[in-house]
C-alpha cells in the first residue's frame, strides 16, 4: 500500500502515513532552527500519539536522539532525566506540562501538543509554542538522511536512578540485520496491520511502532488498554500483528464468554509478548483461544531481543522463553565468570549483532559492569537445556516486574527511609495474578511512632510515580538481618514464592 493509503489510528482520529512523515520533516527543519544538531537529545513527554512518531522521525532526520520520558514518572524523576539527557527541546502533551513546567531547564525549548479534548481548554503561557502551528511555520527537511538511531531509552538501575541506554548509529549491515530480525521475531512485513498498546517510552513497543510506521498498512496506537476495545479493533481493522504484555492477557481472559465470541479474530498472525514472565495457565488459555500465534521474547533495553519462543516451542517445553534469536549468542556464567554447561543455572548474558553497541549515558562504570566477553546481562538468572532453550528461574538484581514495567526497590526504599516514623524497610515483589508481581513493603517503625499504611503510601506517592507505590505495607517489630547488618530480604520474600517453580 502507498504511503498515501497507509493509515495511523489513534482513538477515533486517523492520519495518513504520508501526512505524518511530512509533518515529521517540517519538525526536523524546526528543530534544526532551534539548534538541535547530530547526536543531540529531543525529549518526548507524550502518550502514544501521532506527535510521538512525528517527533521521532524529525529527530532521526537530523541525526539526533528521540528521548521518550515515562509520563507516569514524578516531577523529581523527570527532573533527573532532563538533567541527564540535556535535551535541546521538550515536546509534551498539554495536560502533562503543568506538573513539570517548573523543572524544565531554561535552555530547553517547549513545544506543546494538544490532545483531542484539550484544544479549547489549555491556556498557553508566554514562551509556549503550539506543536501544530509551529510545524506549519516550517518547510520540509530536504537534506540527506543521517544514519538511523534508535530511541534513547531510560531504564531503571539498581541504584534507583534511571540509566539512559544510548546506542551508536546503525551501520547499513546492522540496519539490514535488524529488518531481518524484526521480520522473524515481530512478524514485521510490508502490508501488516498492527497494534501497539504498550507505552512508547518502553523499548519493545517503541521499536515495534517504528517498524510499523515503516511497513504497516494500518498502525493502531493506544495509550490505555481496554480488553474489549482491542477485540473490536482486531475485528474492525483485521489486525495481523500485536505487541502485548502478560497483564493484557489476564484482562482479556476476564471478559465474559459472550463478549469474546462477538469478535472475529481470525486475521491474527502473530501476537508478541515480552517484558515479564507469563503465568503458564494464562498462556495456555490464550493459545487455546487465539491459536498458536503467540510468540514470546526475552531481552531488555540493553540486549535487545535475545530469544524467540513460538507457541509450539512453549507447549512442548512449558516455561521456556525460547532459543537464541537469529544471529545472536547466549551464554550462562557463574559468579567467577565461568561459562556454565546445559542445565546449570547462572547469570544470563546475550548479544545480537543486529543491535549497535550502547552506553549508559554518563555512566561508563555501570556499562562495563554488565559485560563479559562482549555479551550483556540484564541481571536475570537461568539455564539453557541440552537443546539450547532458555529457562528463567530467578533475578540476580533486586528488581520487580509489574505489568511489564521494571521497578527497582532501592529507589522506593530510599524514599521510605526518609519517611518520619520509619526506622528501616525492605521492598520486594510478591506474586500477583494480574500484574505478575506487586510491590510489598516490610516496614519497621521507630519506637513509639504512630504510622499507618496510608501514611506510608501517601509519602511515597508524593515523591515517586504512582506505579511505584507499595500495594501492600506490612509493619514488623524487627526485620531479619545478615551478620553484616544488612536486611535479609530473601527470608522475607521466599515464603510468598514457596511452591512456585520460579522466583520471578
Amino acid at each position: 500500500m502507498s504511503d498515501e493509503n497507509a493509515t495511523i489510528i489513534v482513538g477515533e482520529r486517523t492520519r495518513s502515513k504520508s501526512e505524518l512523515l511530512a509533518r515529521g520533516r517540517r519538525a526536523a527543519t524546526g528543530l534544526a532552527k532551534l539548534g538541535v544538531r547530530e547526536n543531540d537529545a529531543v525529549a518526548l513527554l507524550l502518550r502514544n500519539d501521532f506527535a510521538f512518531l512525528e517527533a521521532t522521525h524529525a529527530a532521526n532526520a537530523i541525526g539526533a536522539y528521540a528521548v521518550p520520558l515515562n509520563w507516569h514518572a514524578s516531577p523529581d524523576e523527570i527532573t533527573y532525566m532532563l538533567g541527564d539527557a540535556k535535551p535541546k527541546a521538550l515536546i509534551v502533551h498539554a495536560d502533562l506540562l503543568e506538573p513539570v513546567r517548573r523543572i524544565i531547564p531554561a535552555a530547553c525549548e517547549v513545544l506543546v501538543v494538544s490532545g483531542p479534548d484539550e484544544a479549547n481548554s489549555v491556556t498557553m503561557r508566554d514562551g509556549d509554542q503550539d506543536w501544530d502551528r509551529w510545524l506549519d511555520a516550517h518547510p520540509e527537511w530536504d537534506r540527506p538522511p543521517q544514519p538511523p538511531r534508535s530511541s534513547w531509552i531510560y531504564t531503571s538501575g539498581t541504584t534507583g536512578r534511571p540509566k539512559g541506554v544510548r546506542r551508536e548509529p546503525a551501520t547499513p549491515q546492522q540496519s539490514a540485520a535488524m529488518r531481518d530480525l524484526f521480520r522473524v521475531v515481530y512478524g514485521c512485513r510490508e502490508g501488516m496491520r498492527s497494534y501497539v498498546g504498550g507505552p512508547l517510552y518502553h523499548a519493545s513497543p517503541n521499536a515495534f511502532a517504528r517498524q510499523g510506521l515503516a511497513l504497516a498498512d494500518t498502525l493502531v496506537l493506544s495509550s490505555r488498554f481496554d480488553p474489549e476495545e482491542l477485540l473490536r479493533q482486531i475485528d474492525r481493522h483485521r489486525l495481523t500483528t500485536l505487541v502485548m504484555v502478560p497483564t493484557f492477557f489476564v484482562r482479556l481472559l476476564k471478559l465474559p464468554e459472550e463478549v469474546r465470541r462477538k469478535y472475529d479474530l481470525s486475521s491474527l498472525e502473530l501476537v508478541l509478548h515480552t517484558g515479564a514472565p507469563c503465568p503458564p495457565d494464562v498462556k495456555r488459555a490464550m493459545i487455546a483461544w487465539w491459536g498458536p500465534v503467540l510468540v514470546e521474547t526475552y531481552g531488555g533495553s540493553e540486549t535487545g531481543v535475545a530469544t524467540i519462543c513460538t507457541s509450539q516451542d512453549w507447549l512442548s517445553r512449558p516455561g521456556t522463553v525460547g532459543r537464541v534469536a537469529p544471529g545472536g549468542t547466549i551464554k550462562i556464567f557463574d559468579e567467577q565468570r565461568r561459562e556454565q554447561p546445559p542445565g546449570v543455572s547462572g547469570e544470563i548474558y546475550a548479544r545480537s549483532p543486529a543491535y549497535p553497541d550502547f552506553n549508559y549515558h554518563g555512566r561508563d562504570d555501570d556499562r562495563r559492569a554488565v559485560e563479559i566477553d562482549g555479551l550483556i546481562t540484564c541481571g536475570d538468572v537461568g539455564y539453557l537445556d541440552a537443546d539450547g532453550y532458555l529457562f528463567l528461574n530467578d533475578r540476580k538484581r533486586d528488581m520487580i516486574i509489574s505489568g511489564g514495567v521494571n521497578i527497582y526497590p532501592a529507589e522506593i526504599e530510599a524514599v521510605l527511609q526518609s519517611c518520619p516514623g520509619v526506622q528501616d524497610c525492605a521492598v520486594f515483589g510478591i506474586p500477583d495474578d494480574e500484574f505478575g508481581e506487586r510491590i510489598y513493603a516490610a516496614v519497621q517503625r521507630d519506637a513509639g511512632a504512630v504510622l499507618t499504611e496510608d501514611d506510608v503510601r501517601n509519602f511515597v506517592r508524593e515523591r515517586l510515580a504512582a506505579f511505584k507505590v507499595p500495594r501492600e505495607v506490612v509493619f514488623h517489630d524487627t526485620l531479619p538481618r545478615e551478620e553484616s547488618g544488612k536486611i535479609f530480604k530473601r527470608k522475607l520474600r521466599e515464603p510468598f514464592w514457596a511452591g512456585r517453580s520460579t522466583r520471578i
